[in-house]
């Protein structure tokens, strides 16, 4: 029926997705842009008569420009961040306020905070010497301890920008980047303790000792000397939150009528400067460059190799992403948004706002389970719900907290074809079946206990 073609171009292109991934091992942006490409031959002429492959082309270059530099920058922070020390001083900082009895609570915190500008791989290898040396002086709870790190690094990895997934999904749906942070760390702290509790039934359960790993050597640690301060370590954290974050208050306050509102609009220009997120994410650039050229004496040749390698890895996942948002584009051509709106738009109210979390977090969760990337699970879930105009008013409440859905949805079902896995098991190293165990489950209730959390929020807070 012709009502339905649109889903059979939605099959194709996701078939195209996981066959390409799964099937043929694939780079994931490959699989992306011929899939984009297949859906925009499938579909109609443009209006404006722009031939059928250009289209994509440019539907890419749009993707790039609204989350190009981000990805890049972050990607410089969080190497900056690794071999300036300043990622060591949050860890001992946290280890030290919450001392060896909370140790697990320790590594959970400093995970969380670092997984915002620091991909989550890098983070594990950061914190895992940690958790190893504290299993040597306790000679006990080492599964808590490397549950712990996965619980707060998977979480803000998926939920909290600019790391790649939550920013694309904010990109997407036209979520305020402000906004998209403030909810997503709301939604990640419940989970993270969440993660905790079950990090300690499993130890209980599974009693696991430490293992020497032959093809990884923990490094020395640096002395205390060698690292920056706690306050120099997290500004380039926190000073582009605050700076995004102050765009979004006054914008809202504007919005909304409240406050002094000729001082609002005297500072807004000025404020919708800073808290762009590619300004935001420059100056913090800037600050994790100083920090790591002081820190290490090193020369500019030097720290402009570092600057390199980092972008080698940041242009991987800028490629991607924008693959995704040029399939999420050529899906908005072939009128998927409207064949899905026909089929669930019949219900009304809140129940129509709610079915719509619930579908973003089970596309996303079977898109993970499917091909086991997080992040392509997140951009491809919300490319394609963005093709039906989703809005305030549609879902009775802010687009925002479909985004966090569908984050949820993408932690479910992490086995053998999750990059996560692989290094949560070897590098602590479990087996397998240990892994299956311990993380698949881990994650689970990250993701249930997120999605919770965003229907809650959807209820009492909708932020009409």
């Amino acid at each position: 029926m012709l009502e339905d073609y649109p889903f059979l171009i939605l099959g194709i292109g996701i078939a195209i997705v996981i066959g390409m991934i799964i099937f043929l091992k694939i780079n994931a942006f490959l699989a992306l842009i011929t899939a984009a490409m297949a859906v925009s031959l499938l579909g109609p002429e443009s209006a404006d008569g722009i031939n059928r492959i250009k289209r994509v082309a440019i539907a890419f270059g749009d993707s790039v420009s609204g989350i190009g530099i981000v990805i890049a920058l972050a990607a410089i922070i969080g190497k900056c961040m690794m071999d300036s020390g300043a990622a060591d001083r949050i860890v001992r900082t946290f280890l030290n306020a919450l001392g060896e009895k909370n140790a697990s609570l320790a590594l959970m915190g400093s995970g969380f905070v670092l997984a915002v500008p620091v991909f989550f791989d890098t983070v594990f290898y950061l914190l895992i010497p940690l958790a190893r040396s504290l299993y040597r002086s306790t000679k006990r709870n080492y599964l808590m301890y490397i549950m712990a790190i996965a619980a707060g690094g998977a979480i803000t990895h998926t939920l909290v920008p600019p790391t790649p997934g939550p920013l694309s999904m904010a990109d997407n749906l036209g979520v305020d980047l402000g906004k998209m942070i403030f909810v997503g760390v709301l939604v990640a702290l419940p989970a993270a303790f969440a993660g905790i509790l079950y990090a300690m039934f499993a130890n209980r359960l599974m009693n696991i000792p430490m293992r020497d790993i032959a093809e990884h050597k923990d490094p020395d640690p640096l002395e205390e000397h060698e690292l920056p301060s706690l306050m120099v370590s997290l500004s380039p954290i926190v000073l582009p939150v605050l700076m995004i974050t102050a765009n979004t208050l006054v914008n809202s306050m504007i919005a909304s009528g409240t406050g002094p509102q000729s001082l609002l609009e005297k500072i807004s220009p000025f404020t919708s400067v800073i808290g762009d997120a590619n300004f935001a994410l420059l100056v913090a650039t800037a600050i994790a460059l100083v920090i790591l050229f002081r820190q290490r004496n090193l020369t500019l040749l030097k720290l402009g190799a570092s600057v390199e390698n980092a972008l080698m890895s940041g242009g991987v996942i800028i490629l991607i992403t924008a693959g995704g948002g040029a399939f999420g584009k050529m899906l908005t051509v072939a009128q998927i948004g409207p064949a899905i709106q026909a089929k669930f738009g019949s219900a009304e109210g809140d129940a129509t706002g709610l079915s719509f979390l619930f579908l973003g977090f089970g596309i996303a969760a079977l898109l993970k389970i499917a091909q086991g990337s997080s992040t392509v699970a997140m951009i491809t879930t919300s490319a394609m719900l963005a093709t039906m105009n989703v809005n305030t008013e549609m879902l009775g409440f802010d687009p925002v907290y479909l985004a966090t859905a569908i984050g949820a949805g993408s932690l479910i079902g992490s086995w053998m074809n999750d990059s996560g896995f692989w290094i949560f098991c070897k590098m602590s190293g479990l087996t397998e079946e240990e892994a299956l165990k311990s993380w698949t489950p881990l994650l689970i209730v990250l993701g249930f206990t997120s999605l919770g959390t965003t229907v809650l929020l959807s209820i009492v807070w909708p932020m009409t």
